[in-house]
């Protein structure tokens, strides 16, 4: 085998393992990451178990969207102007937002939207944020997720 071929055998092989992992993982909805500006309460002590907890901060407090939270959920989608997946997404939880009820669907344009962006740590779009009532993130997914998905995650918050 020449150095050429062994070359082009590694590159190919990186190529399928990269896009392996990439089929595994994109869409999935995941934890949360911490939102820099949403403060939570903090963890009680032993001798404070009994005490009432603040619910954490809003992601959308203090930006137009504010007041725009669904009764159960919010799907918050972060796109960019030429991004395919995003119009995909955007189609996918528009749907998903009429079938189920309490659930709105708020897209933000990344590139306008700088800051809040940075503030909930958003790397790729199309990002997806499910919010629960108050605001609060609940879990994210990275690129496209599928309507079966998404539904899934809306049915665990519902568990909660």
């Amino acid at each position: 085998m020449t150095p050429g071929q062994l070359v082009l055998l590694i590159a190919v092989v990186a190529a399928l393992a990269f896009g392996g992992y990439r089929a595994l993982t994109d869409g999935r909805f995941r934890g949360t990451h911490r939102v820099r500006a949403a403060e939570s309460s903090p963890t009680p002590q032993p001798d404070q178990a009994t005490a009432p907890t603040e619910t954490p901060a809003s992601v959308l407090a203090d930006t137009q969207w504010s007041g725009q939270l669904g009764d159960k959920a919010t799907l918050l989608q972060f796109s960019s102007a030429f991004c395919a997946p995003c119009r995909a997404t955007r189609r996918i939880l528009t749907e998903v937002a009429e079938v189920v009820p309490g659930v709105t669907h708020l897209e933000v344009d990344a590139e306008q939207h700088l800051e809040l962006v940075r503030r909930v740590g958003v790397l790729r779009t199309p990002t997806t944020l499910i919010l629960d009532a108050h605001g609060a993130e609940v879990t994210r997914a990275a690129g496209a997720p599928r309507k079966e998905q998404v539904l899934n995650a809306l049915a665990q918050l519902g568990d909660r």
